[in-house]
């Protein structure tokens, strides 16, 4: 696979017609310098350039976040700095190659320049959400680099990589070890994997596998217990299988803010049930693990 050609191709998907008048909306924004915070909100202080809060307001949705960008606060779907501080104690990046794989906005990106990695590196093949991350890193002034690319292509990436951050991709892909088996690839020798997937509960080796959608989600494949996503680990090559933490997701965590369309949480789970989704299924819980590559 050629990756500069692939690379090529897909930053054509900037002109596709709802993306490209995003982009005008970007190249028009006035050029400066501010002050940033990297903490639960990317916080951008300083003096604001016009038009703020309206380019923000046509990159709708926005799932991950906070952002406040002067006085425009973008109140994400997700409140994604409980899932960022639930890991930052599990992990060190400096001076270490990281890859975020399902970047989305790369908000987690941000956060981890206080660490001070020698790289960080994005994937994610949505146009939308480069965008999104290009508006944001506008004000940053990042090093960041922001790849159209999914899993499927870190083997033949022109890096390897330290740690590999993969948080809320496992459930959407049909072929579970597969994709384990790319991240495997994806690192330099004995680098490290944290990862974050959707469980059940149980003491057997099994999986869930839902008739069409889960929470309403309809690209969701196997959610396994814990035991079956350590199975599926080792079966990728991982020497070490170590849980970090597992929660239930509330909606303190994911609602519905003015910065989406559509529905969230609240509308996924059973109304008179919230310990299970609208198709009887038990509501999302996550569990986070790290895994390491290495001789077993």
């Amino acid at each position: 696979m050629n990756i500069k050609e692939l690379r090529q191709e897909r930053l054509r998907w900037m002109g596709w017609k709802n993306i490209a008048p995003l982009r005008e909306a970007l190249k028009s924004l006035e050029e400066g310098s501010w002050d940033v915070e990297l903490d639960d909100a990317v916080t951008v202080k300083g003096k604001a350039p016009a038009n703020i809060e309206e380019t923000a307001r046509l990159m709708m949705p926005w799932r991950k976040g906070p952002f406040k960008l002067f006085d425009t606060y973008i109140d994400s779907e997700w409140r994604s700095n409980v899932k960022y501080n639930l890991l930052r104690k599990y992990f060190n990046l400096k001076d270490k190659r990281v890859a975020d794989i399902g970047c989305n906005n790369g908000y987690y990106l941000f956060r981890m320049l206080k660490d001070k990695p020698k790289s960080l590196v994005g994937f994610d093949p949505s146009p939308l959400f480069k965008t999104q991350f290009d508006f944001i890193n506008h004000f940053v002034k990042s090093d960041i680099v922001y790849e159209l690319l999914g899993v499927e292509h870190l083997e033949f990436y022109e890096e390897k990589f330290d740690t590999i951050f993969c948080l809320g991709v496992l459930y959407h892909r049909s072929d579970p070890v597969g994709m384990l088996k790319s991240l495997y690839k994806g690192l330099d020798k004995e680098g490290e994997v944290f990862l974050d997937t959707f469980y059940i509960e149980g003491d057997d080796e099994m999986c869930l596998y839902p008739e069409s959608t889960y929470s309403k989600i309809p690209n969701i494949y196997f959610v396994p217990t814990v035991k079956a996503l350590r199975n599926w680990c080792l079966r990728a090559g991982f020497s070490s299988f170590e849980v970090l933490e597992s929660s239930k997701t509330e909606s303190s965590e994911q609602r519905k803010t003015s910065w989406i369309e559509g529905e969230s949480l609240e509308n996924f789970l059973d109304e008179n049930d919230s310990s299970r989704t609208v198709e009887g299924y038990p509501a999302p819980a996550r569990v986070y693990v790290k895994l390491i590559k290495g001789k077993r």
